[in-house]
């Protein structure tokens, strides 16, 4: 008993640089893992027409392709920079809902529309970025 008292003291008693350095490594990790993370799409589409080409995403949490085309539309805008507007109409939400039934649109298409506001192309997902940078500039731009 008493060799296994004299284990138990000394393993409570750890350096605390072990635990300085493991907070210091999940803040590092947490820090990373935000970075990583895709930006956020805006769900207000008021900005169409204002000098911009807008592509729109009708987006549905239930469908495994949203996902995936969110996914694309990042590495696309990423590639396009501020020369577009990528928004999302999301269906059961007040905005999104007017939205669709303004432009009679079903879920996972993409919208296209000029600078003016004017939809000038429509289209299902799923759609790699390379076509939607491709479909962007040839068309909206």
């Amino acid at each position: 008993m008493f060799i296994n008292e004299k284990y138990n003291l000394s393993s409570t008693r750890r350096n605390p640089w072990i635990y300085i350095s493991v907070i210091v490594l999940i803040f590092i990790f947490i820090g990373f893992a935000v970075t990583l993370m895709p930006k956020a799409f805006k769900m207000t589409h008021e900005q169409i027409g204002t000098g911009l080409p807008a592509l729109v995403f009708i987006y549905d949490p239930n469908l495994v392709v949203s996902i995936s085309q969110t996914e694309q539309m990042n590495k696309a805008r990423d590639q396009l920079g501020v020369q577009v507007l990528f928004l999302i109409a999301k269906i059961r939400t007040p905005e999104g809902d007017q939205f669709i039934a303004e432009y009679q649109a079903s879920p996972a298409e993409l919208l296209l529309f000029d600078p003016s506001g004017r939809l000038i192309k429509r289209q299902f997902a799923l759609r790699n970025s390379s076509e939607l940078t491709e479909w962007i500039t040839v068309d909206g731009l």
